[in-house]
């Protein structure tokens, strides 16, 4: 797996992996249910992705939209392709709500709804509470 995938702690916070794309888990939730979408491949930029992994990503998508709809009873949902500090092709997943959902005793609000998600407000979950909401995500993406 490249850097960037290993950053977001590749292999702990694995939800599925595909053959050019892993989901995780994004260790900083910053709605409920945000995840990674990660290319595994060495490519620094979108266009170098061969194309069968862009034919995967809508499989990839297909997954992760029906398991967040169910989970965290998105309203919208952004796909944010930042790469300025992990470079490799990953886009950040951010399931959005106008009311703060809970999980596991927690508060998750969306604290840039209905303007763009504030990166910076996550919430830091401990190693448990990773492992247990990975789980959780991928008995839902089957």
């Amino acid at each position: 797996m490249n850097p960037t995938v290993l950053k977001f702690g590749f292999p702990r916070t694995l939800i599925r992996e595909l053959d050019h794309w892993v989901i995780l888990l994004r260790p900083g939730q910053v709605t409920l249910g945000s995840l990674v979408l990660a290319a595994k491949s060495e490519a620094t930029a979108y266009h170098q992705l061969p194309r069968e992994a862009f034919t995967e990503q809508a499989d990839a998508v297909a997954l992760i939209e029906r398991a967040l709809a169910g989970f965290s009873r998105y309203e919208r949902i952004n796909y944010l392709m930042l790469m300025m500090v992990d470079p490799h092709v990953h886009l950040h997943v951010i399931p959005r709500y106008s009311e703060p959902r809970t999980w596991d005793g927690l508060a998750f609000p969306d604290a840039g709804w209905p303007a763009a998600p504030q990166l910076g407000s996550a919430v830091q979950l401990s190693d448990a509470q990773i492992g247990a909401l990975r789980d959780q995500l991928a008995g839902r993406l089957g």
